[in-house]
């Protein structure tokens, strides 16, 4: 609300005519009590950043009458995700081991080949206890884009480190970081 002071006048007998100065004062309650209003209302319904998580189908714990699939050694492919950013590969149990760095086109030849040649492909993922989180999130998105139905993150286990240390030389392909 606004008011109007007026100063009152003198009483001589002859007036002069002044211009009288008049202050104004304006109440501000109203306007602070909109302005929290508004102030929770956007903080209310203001959709804040969402958490983003990889999504991961987990199945489900077997019974102790079921039969497991048994999964020919052919039929597995093995990734061992190296701190170095290096994706180390075999196929089936102690085949000879190579070696790729993280690209799109190495892993995604790798995968849709495989996927190609055996279409019940399993493939085990064994990150390195040093190998960086971008990495595996990569890898999941390459298993995601080469359509690879089945896949798990295990363990990587001490024959596993012995094979890699005891790989041929020439057994590199591919090249370059995934971006």
């Amino acid at each position: 609300m606004a008011e109007i002071e007026q100063s009152g006048g003198s009483a001589s007998r002859y007036p002069k005519i002044r211009v009288t100065k008049r202050s104004t004062r304006i109440d501000m309650t109203p306007m602070v009590d909109l302005t929290f209003l508004l102030l929770t209302f956007f903080i209310l319904t203001t959709a804040f950043k969402k958490d983003r998580a990889l999504p991961l189908t987990m199945p489900d714990k077997p019974d102790k009458n079921s039969i497991l699939p048994v999964m020919p050694a052919s039929g597995i492919l093995n990734l061992v995700l190296d701190k170095n950013d290096r994706i180390y590969w075999w196929i089936g149990l102690d085949p000879p081991v190579q070696a790729t760095n993280y690209s799109r086109e190495g892993v995604r030849t790798i995968l849709l080949e495989r996927r190609k040649a055996v279409p019940e492909l399993m493939v085990l993922i064994k990150p390195d206890g040093e190998c960086r989180y971008e990495n595996i999130v990569d890898i999941l998105d390459e298993m995601a884009i080469a359509r690879v139905a089945r896949y798990a993150v295990v363990d990587l286990t001490a024959d596993d480190r012995n094979m890699i240390s005891q790989r041929p030389s020439g057994s590199e392909i591919g090249g370059g970081r995934i971006n």
